[in-house]
C-alpha cells in the first residue's frame, strides 16, 4: 500500500512539474554590436519597422545601401564586412518617430531550442528634439542552427 501511494505521489508531482528551459545570456564574445542609433532621413530610406535576420552578403549589402540612401550611416558601423559562414546579423528598426530621444536595446539569450532576441523600445524622458528619427540596432551573433525568435516589449 505504501509503495502504491508513493508511486501515485511521484506520478502526480511529475505531471505537475512544468518544463523549464534554461535561458542563458549569450557570451559577450558571441555578440558584437555593429551599430545603434537613429536614421535621420524622415523615413525616406524606406525601411519599415522590422526585426530582421540577415544570413548572407547580398541581403547585408542591400540593407546598408538602404540605410545609406540619405546619410552615409555605415561609416559609423564598428564593421561592415561580415563573414556569414561564421556569423548572423540581427537588425531591428522601429517606426519613424516625430521626435528624437527614442532608442532600441537588445537582450540576446539562447537555450537548447532557440535564440531569443528581446527588443526594448525606449522613449525620451522629458523634452525631446522635434526632429524625425528612426531608431535601429544592429548586432552580429555567432552562427547557430537554432531558430531566432523576437520578443518585444509593449512600447
Amino acid at each position: 500500500m505504501i509503495n502504491k501511494t508513493f508511486a501515485i505521489l511521484v506520478l502526480l508531482l511529475a505531471l505537475n512539474c512544468k518544463s523549464t528551459q534554461s535561458q542563458e545570456k549569450m557570451n559577450k564574445e558571441d555578440i558584437t554590436l555593429i551599430a545603434k542609433g537613429n536614421l535621420y532621413g524622415s523615413g525616406e530610406e524606406g525601411i519599415e519597422k522590422q526585426n530582421t535576420v540577415i544570413t548572407n552578403q547580398s541581403n547585408w549589402q542591400d540593407l546598408m545601401a538602404k540605410m545609406n540612401s540619405i546619410n552615409k550611416v555605415s561609416d559609423g558601423f564598428s564593421e561592415s564586412k561580415i563573414d556569414f559562414s561564421k556569423y548572423t546579423v540581427i537588425a531591428v528598426f522601429d517606426n519613424v518617430k516625430t521626435s528624437g530621444g527614442h532608442s532600441l536595446e537588445l537582450d540576446i539569450k539562447s537555450n537548447s531550442e532557440n535564440v531569443e532576441v528581446e527588443v526594448s523600445r525606449n522613449s525620451p524622458a522629458g523634452m525631446a528634439t522635434s526632429l524625425m528619427t528612426q531608431p535601429y540596432y544592429i548586432a552580429k551573433i555567432v552562427k547557430s542552427d537554432l531558430p531566432i525568435i523576437f520578443l518585444t516589449d509593449k512600447n
